[in-house]
């Protein structure tokens, strides 16, 4: 098998468990509204192993921008078509600012999972739900990374030094 076929069906792996994982959990838990905690999910994992959990914690940070920001402005002013794009630019800004470049395209997608909200719903209610559901999303992320990736390092590292019984 080669490595690309290797690489992916681990990133296929990552991403089946991730969604049986949400929805499992949220079988559990009676909460139906599960759609923006796959979606954190699917933007913390990546199908590259070497840079997996470094890349994880940047999209996890960037996702906390993108968050911080559209509350921000919903704080500010009811989300219309200028609020979104004020929220989009301070999150581009927050991410320049922290170096967060490679986690700018998830700040972004939650930024906006932030600032739309439902009708009918208050908007606060709507807010802290989903900043809940992208953390959630962006932690199991991590975690799926983490327990991959330990694997294969393990596996590494296991290989490339000696037994103690063969020294």
């Amino acid at each position: 098998m080669t490595d690309r076929i290797k690489s992916l069906l681990i990133y296929a792996a990552k991403c089946i468990t991730g969604t049986l994982i949400v929805f499992t959990v949220s079988s559990l838990l009676h909460y139906k509204d599960i759609a923006w905690c796959i979606i954190s999910v699917m933007l913390v994992l990546s199908p590259d192993g070497r840079e997996s959990v470094p890349l994880a914690f940047t999209r996890i940070k960037a996702n906390i921008v993108g968050a911080c920001s559209g509350m921000l402005c919903l704080y500010i002013y009811p989300t219309n078509m200028w609020m979104i794009c004020l929220g989009l630019t301070t999150t581009l800004s927050f991410c320049y600012l922290f170096k967060l470049d490679s986690g700018i395209r998830s700040a972004l997608a939650a930024t906006i999972i932030l600032m739309l909200h439902e009708e009918g719903k208050h908007v606060w209610d709507t807010a802290i739900e989903r900043v809940i559901a992208v953390l959630s999303g962006c932690v199991l992320g991590l975690a799926i990374t983490f327990i991959f990736h330990f694997r294969s390092k393990y596996k590494e590292i296991s290989k490339s030094s000696p037994r103690i019984d063969e020294a």
